[in-house]
């Protein structure tokens, strides 16, 4: 589906992870290479803006981290950013320039591009969130299948087989998640489209779209 492909969700000049998503045709078929794609980008990174902090663990000199932050390699910290109080950063997480990932909020096998908020008590795992896309207070993407099975994409062109078991949301740029969403596996969001609070969502959302609840998603005027 034309929509879903990464040129038509994210402005890959508002990441370092562009190299690794130019080989892609969907986002979520670089969830697998995040981890490796960050040890490589680290290790290239010059010494005069990053520190390197622990094994795999690289901080921008302008980035702003609390000391009761936990960051577990592979992690990039980008310039500018801000990791707020007791945020738990699990590794494979590349964070990009003025994020802001909020207190007791956790990332897991992640991407966000430049200037995302993930602000309060959010979990995003297996995801990919896009320029300047904000999650509400308590908003999460849920990466598993209660039964396990492999994660299913549902359009209203049909379903597309992913072959991942984790597979959380493609968010794309200028998105705005209200507070106390869930995402659901599999769930990708087309840019400047907004969800209600309390959403549950799934399949694939519309550009310029305002979803209200399932069923129900009308056309931003």
């Amino acid at each position: 589906m034309e929509a879903m492909k990464i040129r038509n969700l994210y402005d890959l000049t508002q990441t370092q992870a562009a190299a690794l998503l130019e080989k892609a045709e969907y986002p979520w078929e670089v969830l697998p290479e995040i981890g490796a794609f960050i040890k490589e980008l680290g290790a290239t990174l010059p010494e005069e803006e990053y520190e390197k902090r622990g094994e795999n663990i690289w901080v921008a000199r302008s980035a702003k981290v609390a000391p009761t932050a936990f960051l577990n390699g592979p992690v990039i910290i980008g310039k500018n950013a801000e990791v707020r109080h007791c945020a738990f950063i699990r590794g494979n997480a590349l964070v990009g320039e003025g994020c802001v990932v909020g207190n007791s909020t956790e990332l897991k096998n992640v991407i966000l591009f430049n200037n995302v908020q993930v602000p309060h008590y959010n979990y995003v795992g297996d995801s990919i969130l896009g320029y300047k896309s904000h999650m509400g207070a308590g908003s999460i993407t849920s990466n598993v299948k209660s039964d396990k099975t492999l994660v299913v994409l549902h359009t209203k062109d049909g379903d597309m087989e992913t072959g991942l078991k984790k597979f959380g949301a493609m968010v794309g740029d200028y998105v705005e998640v209200g507070c106390n969403s869930v995402l659901n596996p599999g769930t990708v969001i087309a840019r400047h489209s907004n969800v209600y609070p309390l959403s549950m969502v799934r399949g694939f959302i519309p550009q310029n779209s305002i979803y209200k609840k399932q069923g129900e998603i009308a056309e931003k005027r």
